[in-house]
This record gives structure tokens, sequence and C-alpha cells, in this order.
């Protein structure tokens, strides 16, 4: 108890009935007056260090030499601020807290809903995070002092593709049932306001790249052109302007002129794309040319288990197949070949015993 508050109960000296009266209702009949107002002064307090309301659930003021550091009185040593302003945000929910208590804690900065909490909390870190690298593309796994960035980002622009789903549907005519989840405009624009290809339409590992390849060719640099060349933030730019180059037909006709009128790159020749790889069919298909050129020269397929059979390309280059080994294997493998298979090699003398 305090000096004033034993004073005020030491029956032997005069006592002032206002004063006395105030004491009594506030401690007896309206306790709670006194923790309310134990919980601005720490608010107060908290918010003109941290400049904002957002006190974790846990947090409790400090006390002995922590406190005397931190500026905070020893009367409210221990005090659950936490819990308390949780206590308000839930009184403020059910409609229970006073108009002029709103007003005092809205002066302070204070956030009535959690989820408002958590986002404020999340846009802070994405602020933090593009102030370090740049810009909001954040990888799933990046965070800013503790905070889950690309996590919290991710989520973001799902909720923003909801929104955009659910535009959709209503410029269509169509029902909308639920909004829950949907980013609200407000939102996007203050992460617009950071970075305004937060939300590509594409990946955003391909965004990042052009990102990063954009910044290098305005500080003065060239275009990176091969795989190891330039490394940014984690990203092989080489690679990315290859992979585009070789891939410009998979590529939206936005991402084409962003990657042709801003970063100068074109698509690759035809001799620069690589041949496709052939596949099992294709390669059955022309070992069973070969097998059906022997038959034809040789009038039987009875071909020797070392036999290289040379079959002339469209191009007018030499293939060379394994022809021995290869009916060998067909002929091990006759339970399992599809019937058509069979067939073919039946009708150029296949022996299957």
């Amino acid at each position: 108890m305090s000096a004033p508050a034993k004073a005020l109960l030491k029956f032997s000296t005069p006592r002032d009935p206002t004063q006395l009266a105030a004491f009594i209702n506030l401690r007896v009949l309206n306790p709670e007056h006194q923790h309310w107002r134990r919980g601005v002064e720490a608010a107060v307090i908290y918010a003109r260090e941290r400049g904002d309301l957002r006190v974790p659930f846990t947090f409790r003021v400090p006390a002995g030499d922590e406190a005397e550091a931190g500026g905070w009185p020893a009367s409210l040593a221990n005090f659950p601020l936490g819990q308390w302003t949780a206590d308000a945000r839930r009184f403020y929910a059910r409609g229970d807290m006073d108009a002029d208590r709103v007003e005092q804690l809205e002066k302070l900065g204070m956030i009535w809903s959690h989820f408002d909490v958590a986002w404020e909390e999340g846009l802070s870190a994405a602020r933090g995070w593009a102030a370090e690298h740049g810009h909001l593309l954040a990888p799933l796994d990046a965070t800013f002092q503790g905070a889950a960035v690309g996590i919290w980002l991710k989520n973001a622009r799902a909720a923003a593709r909801k929104a955009e789903q659910i535009e959709q549907r209503r410029a269509e005519g169509l029902p909308v049932q639920s909004s829950a989840g949907a980013l609200t405009q407000a939102r996007r624009e203050q992460l617009e306001d950071i970075d305004a290809s937060w939300c590509p339409a594409w990946p955003v590992t391909w965004q990042r790249s052009f990102h990063l390849v954009r910044l290098h060719l305005d500080a003065g640099g060239s275009l990176p052109t091969t795989a190891g060349e330039l490394v940014r933030q984690g990203e092989d730019l080489g690679r990315w302007v290859t992979s585009v180059r070789l891939g410009w037909d998979n590529l939206s006709t936005v991402q084409q002129w962003m990657c042709e009128h801003v970063l100068g790159i074109e698509p690759a020749s035809e001799d620069e794309k690589p041949k496709p790889r052939r596949t099992q069919a294709d390669k059955w298909a022309m070992n069973y040319q070969a097998a059906k050129q022997f038959y034809e020269r040789e009038g039987h397929l009875r071909v020797p288990r070392k036999h290289v059979e040379t079959v002339l390309s469209e191009g007018g280059g030499e293939l060379q197949f394994r022809l021995g080994a290869w009916i060998s294997n067909q002929r091990s493998r006759a339970a399992t070949l599809a019937p058509e298979r069979m067939q073919q090699l039946s009708e150029v003398g296949m022996r299957w015993s």
C-alpha cells in the first residue's frame, strides 16, 4: 500500500472526507478503476517507447534495474500489460467499454483487431525487408528481424488473388458467397506503395530475377548471358536470361514485352535452341526402322548380338543402332510388349523363341 493510502487509513489522524470517499470508491467499490489507471499509465510509457500498442500477450512491465533503465516506475513492476491490452480489445469487441476509454486508447495508437495487429506487424517487417533488398519479391524463406516475411507475403498474394476472383465473378454477374480471406483494396495499396510489382501474374521467382537484371542494367552493367556469370541475392541472372531466350514462346505477351523493351532480351534463334530430346516412343520407332532395313536387305531378322546397323538420317547423316542387342531385348520383353509392336516386328521376320 502506498504511503498516502496508509496515512488515509490511520484513524488516529484527521482525514479529508472527500479523499476518504474517493479511496473507498476506488479500492473497495470500484477497484477496476485503479487497474485501468495502472494499465493506461503503462500503455502511455509503452507507446512512447515503442511507437504503438502492439503489446505481446505475455508482456509484463519489468521490475528492478531493468525497469529503472527503461523508465518504468516501481509502482508498475510486473503489471501484465499484454493481458490488459488483450482484455481491452475483448471489452471493446463486446461493446462493454466506455467511449472515453476508447478515445484514451485510440490516442495512444490502439489497434482493436488482432487481425489488424498481425497485418501491421507483417507490413512493418515487409517494409524493412524491402528497404534492405530493394523490392518486395521475397523468397518463401525470407525473414526480417525474426518475422517470416516470405510466408506473410505468400499469404497476402493468395488473399489478393481471391479478391481478384471475387471481382471477376461480380463483373460476370455470378454469385459471391463470401469475401472472407480476400485482401482489401486499402491493404493492397499499402503493399503497392512499397513495390508495385509485389504480386505478379506469373511466378515471383521470375519477377525477382527480372527486377534484379533491370537494377544491374540501370547501374551500367551488361546483360548476363551465361550461367554463373552474375549472381544477385541468390539468383543466377545469366541462367535466367538464357531460360527466357530459350523459353520465349512460353512467356505471356506482357512478359515478352518487358524482356524485349525493358531489358533488351531477344528470343533465341532456331540454331541456338537445343534439339528436342527423343521420347522412348521415338527411340523405339527408330530402332524398328533399323530392323526393317536389316530385314529388307538380309531377308530375315536373325541379327547377331553385337551387330550395329547404320541408317541414313533425313539430313544425310549416319545414325548407328545396336540392333542385335535391341532385338534381344524386345524378345525378352515379349510378355509386356504392346500387341501392335509385336505385330510390327513379326511382319519383318521377328522370331519370338
